[in-house]
């Protein structure tokens, strides 16, 4: 794991196509150990969520090249890595298991639960909550309490059809479902990490039967 860390710190203090380019033999050794991490990663996860058991690395890891079209960043690699398990795989839109690694910026996590959801797929959940909002308030606190939601881009009114007299009406305001537990730079160079990680991750498994439901309900 101190590679693979090693290589992206050094990458986000040169992130250009010459050093990439005069670093490639490192950045094919890293890759290839992060491709083993993933397995590891899906292994784990299909043991307590068996919908995930037969994906392979690359439905799961992303590409280190940015899409720079658009973006007024024009950096053109990804100075982190990120592993992303679901069913279906990580372009499926549905809830899973994610773990990050950005040592630019110390950041080490992992989440469970459904990243910016499709509309169809937020209104299902927003319904969920309003049917059975005792059975979606013990999901978010199975997962733990050194997990939590992300409100930072909730919305500030409730959206239209849903009331905030509700029980649980918090929920509603949401706009993205995945819940997050940070971790150190020790903890992810720890000999258990991945064992501890897994351990944290199957606590998240109620919620994301929950959020698959309501995605699946709108296929």
């Amino acid at each position: 794991m101190k590679e693979i860390l090693d290589f992206y710190l050094q990458l986000s203090q040169n992130n250009n196509k010459p050093w990439f380019d005069a670093h490639r033999a490192e950045y094919e050794a890293v890759k290839k150990k992060a491709t083993a991490l993933a397995e590891e990663f899906i292994k784990g996860v299909a043991l307590f969520d068996p919908r995930c058991k037969n994906l392979q690395p690359k439905d799961c890891t992303y590409r280190i090249n940015r899409d720079i079209r658009f973006s007024p960043d024009k950096r053109p690699y990804k100075d982190w890595l990120g592993i992303y398990v679901c069913p279906g795989g990580k372009k499926s839109g549905m809830a899973g298991y994610y773990i990050h690694f950005e040592p630019a910026t110390d950041t080490y996590l992992m989440c469970g639960g459904l990243y910016n959801p499709t509309k169809e797929v937020l209104k299902s959940i927003r319904e969920q909550i309003m049917l059975e909002p005792d059975a979606f308030h013990k999901a978010v606190q199975s997962c733990g309490k050194d997990f939590g939601l992300n409100w930072d881009n909730a919305l500030k009114r409730f959206p239209v059809g849903f009331s905030a007299d509700d029980k649980h009406s918090e929920y509603y305001r949401l706009k993205s479902f995945e819940i997050t537990q940070f971790v150190t730079k020790k903890d992810v160079l720890g000999k258990d990490y991945l064992p501890n990680t897994l351990a944290q991750l199957k606590k998240c498994h109620e919620f994301n039967e929950l959020l698959n439901k309501c995605a699946d309900f709108v296929r």
